[in-house]
């Protein structure tokens, strides 16, 4: 029942791990020592770089290696999290082993939600009896006048229905936090899959119906069907007045200040003042996310029958608590976002299922236990070097932009020298002090966490803000930047082998998380980062005709995108990836150039590994991180949800962009991978 009631303002990368292996049979002097090499089984040197660059780096592992049954898609990514979940359950058995641990510690009541969550027998007798409380509340509501307290209960436990409350930074003030409400309660992705006429996405609603149905036959639902079909087009209402994915990716849209009295006189549904106080929020003015959507909740909520709305509440209540009830519930939830929506042949092991659930509510906590096992000191200074080096190099390109005036690039200067840098793991870690857990009421302990995390968030109104905190815990294989913090964020998880290697080859690394610095501090500058000043206040600080070459370049990138068909009749969005994919573009780029700085610095360049340069290093590790197997419907369904592109694409589109690539692997015009000069997209 813990939901995302809001969009996050984070941009985040969906990291993939780079791979690499000893590798013997040294037949050059100049060649160094093979444990830092890649690992050549995983390439196909029948293929030319020029012809096919993504199948030259990664064939031989395409050709061997196969998705899991319980994986939509299977990559570099995947492999260093399947890992990671692993050293993280061992970590937290070794801390029960330990003896340790002190009863009501935050560590302690990790492992109570892990083993409340694998007691799979007193969760198979309870079936859905951990509703019963809420379905009670709901069928209780006996006019549309008792909506607001129905609603707010719901709010309070954190189910998104109708609308979601929200207290963030004020995108023009971000030093203090402000009170936010959007739209919120649809059960399939976004305002497209229900707005969509081809037969895929006509297929999916049909399917989507049935998983209504038959969740509400598991809930003895009289009138199943028709009862589906009454929640399916009560969505299709709520959808109609949501922004399409790329229009969500326009931070301008989503602030809209209302005083409480002009709220009321647009939105007369939800009496205001009361909910806030309700709530526990003091507010005087809301932000809200998107007008339109409010403006019209009067009449959606008058012309849909009380029935129809206990349906949708009843709906979603099941569907964000499916997976927490009983085999049966889980198993029908599987069946469709798993099996029908992305491909999967089977579930996730129980394990990992509970795993991430206790990540999700006790993360920092099992955090301190993972950073003491498996991320060294060393691997972290060695990190914030490299980010420095990084960093300056992004400086000397904003320096040579032809592009930008003096004036614009003085303040993005301003902004990346503001940038503020996390590696590995908190100073300061998050505690859980007031969470009451027991280690045979997973359902509870959901529920429990669930509410404290909604009063925390709702006592933060108009408090300073706390650049301390993070977004993702350390055991998190993955990377952001946070426009408001103005921050890059590394966690450990993703600074260790094989991704990372602190003690091996520079190329490699640079290539690898170097590519990975260098495109979160792009994120800081792409279409979105840049509506951001030095102090992650949402404010225009271009010229207009900095503004208007920007966007020209922009549009080159989103050209290129367009024209790539990862399925049938089916392109990538390049309005919806076009940050993450400006992020790509700068971030291969800086890397490059930090790697050039780097080995400026050293007393000699350092030889050949395998016959391949230091600079055929870095981009055949760059594209090692992409290398993905997928689903059809898993492929289908990223690119119609995902800002980022798929990893084919993000392995040699940038690479097909940048000159140095050309010049390492000697790529001519009549090679395939060959882009004429003038039409290689170059934003920074």
């Amino acid at each position: 029942m813990k939901t995302l009631l809001t969009k996050a303002l984070s941009v985040t990368l969906g990291v993939s791990a780079l791979m690499y292996t000893s590798c013997g049979n040294q037949t050059a002097k100049d060649e160094v020592a093979t444990e830092k090499a890649l690992d050549l089984s995983n390439m196909d040197t029948s293929v030319t770089p020029g012809q096919n660059f993504y199948t030259y780096a990664n064939g031989g592992w395409m050709n061997k290696a196969t998705i899991p049954a319980d994986r939509g898609r299977w990559g570099s990514f995947d492999e260093l999290r399947e890992r990671n979940e692993k050293a993280t359950l061992d970590v937290l058995n070794n801390a029960i082993a330990s003896g340790k641990l002190k009863e009501g510690s935050d560590e302690m009541k990790a492992v109570y939600v892990y083993k409340s969550g694998m007691d799979s027998a007193t969760i198979e007798k309870l079936g859905a009896q951990p509703l019963t409380p809420y379905m009670t509340l709901v069928d209780g509501l006996k006019s549309k006048e008792d909506l607001q307290t129905v609603l707010t209960e719901l709010h309070k436990s954190q189910t998104g229905v109708i609308f979601g409350p929200s207290v963030f930074q004020d995108l023009k003030n971000s030093e203090i936090q402000s009170f936010y409400i959007g739209y919120s309660g649809l059960g399939l992705p976004n305002k497209d899959y229900y707005t969509k006429q081809d037969s895929a996405s006509e297929a999916t609603r049909e399917q989507y119906v049935q998983h209504i149905t038959n969740m509400f036959n598991l809930l003895a639902i009289p009138n199943a069907e028709k009862a589906a079909k009454q929640v399916f087009d009560f969505e299709n209402t709520l959808a109609g007045f949501n922004l399409t994915p790329v229009e969500e990716r326009d931070p301008t849209r989503m602030y809209n200040p209302y005083t409480v009295a002009d709220l009321q006189k647009i939105c007369k549904t939800i009496d205001w003042a009361k909910y806030l106080k309700d709530i526990n929020v003091p507010a005087e003015t809301v932000i809200v996310t998107h007008p339109p959507y409010f403006e019209e909740l009067d009449n959606m909520i008058a012309n849909t029958s009380l029935e129809t709305i206990q349906l949708y509440l009843k709906w979603h209540l099941v569907h964000e608590a499916a997976p927490y009830l009983s085999s049966n519930f889980v198993d029908e939830s599987f069946d469709f976002y798993g099996k029908k929506m992305r491909g999967l042949e089977e579930n996730r092991p129980r394990w990992k299922r509970v795993l991430g659930t206790t990540n999700g509510l006790v993360g920092f906590a099992v955090g301190k236990l993972y950073v003491q096992e498996v991320f060294p000191e060393e691997a972290k200074q060695k990190a914030e070097k490299m980010v420095a080096n990084i960093k300056e190099a992004f400086a000397a390109r904003i320096k040579g932009l032809d592009w930008m005036t003096p004036e614009t690039k003085e303040k993005a200067l301003v902004k990346l020298e503001a940038f503020n840098v996390k590696i590995g793991y908190p100073d300061k870690w998050e505690t859980y002090e007031k969470l009451e857990v027991s280690k045979d009421t997973y359902f509870q302990n959901i529920v429990n966490s669930s509410k404290i995390e909604f009063v925390k968030n709702m006592k933060e109104y108009g408090k300073p803000v706390d650049k301390s905190k993070w977004g993702m815990t350390p055991q998190t294989v993955n990377a952001y930047y946070h426009p408001l913090y103005n921050e890059i964020v590394f966690p450990a998880a993703i600074l260790q082998p094989p991704f990372y290697n602190y003690q091996a080859d520079e190329a490699v690394n640079y290539g690898g998380i170097g590519a990975v610095i260098g495109h979160e501090i792009s994120h800081g500058f792409d279409d979105s980062g840049r509506r951001f000043d030095a102090h992650g206040e949402m404010k225009d600080w271009w010229t207009e005709g900095d503004d208007t070459a920007f966007k020209g370049k922009a549009e080159m990138v989103v050209k290129q995108y367009n024209g790539y068909e990862p399925i049938e009749g089916l392109h990538i969005n390049g309005e919806l990836t076009l940050g993450e994919n400006i992020a790509d573009l700068g971030g291969v780029a800086v890397a490059y150039d930090g790697l050039q700085r780097y080995l400026s610095l050293q007393p000699e360049k350092p030889g050949n590994i395998d016959g391949f340069t230091p600079e055929q290093r870095f981009f055949l590790s760059w594209a090692t991180i992409w290398r993905t197997k997928s689903r059809e419907e898993a492929l289908r369904t990223q690119i119609q949800t995902d800002p980022h592109s798929p990893g084919q694409y993000r392995a040699v589109g940038p690479l097909s962009d940048f000159d140095p690539f050309y010049t390492a692997f000697n790529i001519v015009e009549g090679d395939s991978m060959y882009v004429a000069p003038e039409e290689r997209a170059k934003v920074w």
